[in-house]
């Protein structure tokens, strides 16, 4: 039976314009991650996605393990990390049953991939050890390059989906409003939350001015403080 999650994996291959923005996202915010947890921490992640994130974190923590729906994906990821410690399950988070509780759990941009987020959310927080917390990253809707460009008359409606989007999976984009409203509806706590990645232009204009690596990190560092404003949106919460 074929699986629906396999006809993405075309999107996390590197052959696109975005690959810019998601190795600024992707190895950004797992660092701030890794800056205020320990090494010894059990953690749960779900999803490979690009790769960049299972790929570090993999490295950061001794006990480590990823959920990955996609058997394409999975392979695709091998291919690139074949080093990999991380212990991959071939599962679906819905149906994911987990063999012990965990310190971390991390839902890095998997909520707009669900049908439920607030289901995920819920199932997943009964999965933490006592003082364990989940983060999650998710695409900001009304992030400052949006904004720019729906006043440019490029993008008709925040809320609205490119080809792009669709071709990762996307089912929808995030407000600081609306992800406040899904972890608080799922009967957990926000406890903090910052932006990741200030991106003042398209990632094509960005492309064209070939910044320095020095620009890039202060514009990531800057946006911690401006959630709205930034593409990705992260909040660190624990169950109510």
């Amino acid at each position: 039976m074929s699986n629906p999650l396999d006809d993405h994996v075309k999107a996390y291959q590197g052959n696109s314009i975005y690959d810019f923005d998601n190795q600024i996202l992707l190895n950004f915010y797992p660092q701030r991650i890794i800056h205020s947890t320990r090494p010894e921490f059990s953690v749960l992640d779900l999803g490979i996605g690009h790769g960049y994130t299972t790929d570090l974190l993999s490295q950061t923590y001794r006990s480590y393990s990823v959920i990955e729906g996609s058997e394409e994906v999975i392979a695709n990821f091998k291919k690139n990390h074949p080093l990999s410690k991380a212990t991959i399950h071939h599962q679906f988070f819905e149906d994911f049953l987990p063999t012990q509780s965990y310190d971390l759990i991390i839902m890095g941009f998997i909520l707009e991939h669900v049908d439920d987020p607030q289901a995920i959310i819920r199932r997943y927080s009964q999965f933490l050890n006592r003082g364990g917390h989940i983060y999650i990253a998710v695409p900001n809707a009304e992030s400052l390059n949006r904004n720019l460009g729906h006043k440019m008359g490029l993008l008709n409606d925040l809320m609205v989906l490119s080809d792009y989007d669709r071709l990762l999976g996307h089912k929808r984009y995030y407000t600081v409003k609306s992800l406040t409203a899904d972890i608080v509806n799922s009967n957990c706590k926000l406890e903090a939350m910052e932006g990741i990645f200030l991106k003042p232009f398209t990632t094509g204009q960005l492309l064209s001015l070939n910044l320095p690596d020095s620009v890039i990190t202060a514009l990531c560092e800057v946006g911690i403080d401006y959630p709205e404003l930034c593409c990705g949106m992260m909040a660190k919460i624990s169950p109510a």
